[in-house]
């Protein structure tokens, strides 16, 4: 009973050491801006969600599914419980990914950039797979 109490602790203190070591390994390769990135995705990935909700020009219906998508990343209750190896946090990242293909095909890609405070090349990574078009802007595609 014990060990099953101790797994979920276990495999999250065990994805912080990876991600720590991951952040120094940059750090001491000297790509600084790269361990930003890496460092800071999550919380930016929160920052940008909570921007979004409070943005007036956000609908109302979207603004309750991002709201709805905080509480569920911040919940203990997954579809797939976050201890299972990689399939823990696929459920997580592809339910962000539909949320905010969502505010994309509403908003479109310069509210997402608006709401961003990370890098740049953070930033791709969230807009590809909100299903954004590489290498195209809202401006652009009004050209």
């Amino acid at each position: 009973m014990a060990l099953i109490a101790l797994l979920p602790w276990g495999a999250v203190l065990g994805a912080l050491a990876i991600y720590l070591v991951i952040v120094a390994a940059l750090l001491v390769a000297g790509r600084r801006e790269h361990a930003r990135a890496v460092a800071g995705f999550i919380p930016d990935c929160v920052v940008m969600v909570k921007r979004l909700i409070a943005d007036p020009a956000t609908p109302r219906r979207q603004r309750l599914l991002l709201g709805a998508l905080l509480a569920y990343l911040a919940s203990p209750l997954d579809l797939i419980p976050d201890f299972i190896p990689v399939a823990g946090q696929l459920d997580d990242a592809v339910i962000v990914a539909l949320a905010l293909h969502v505010v994309l095909r509403s908003r479109g890609e310069a509210a997402i950039r608006a709401a961003w405070p990370g890098p740049e090349s953070s930033l791709r990574v969230i807009l590809g797979a909100a299903g954004a078009r590489a290498g195209r802007h809202d401006a652009e595609a009004t050209l």
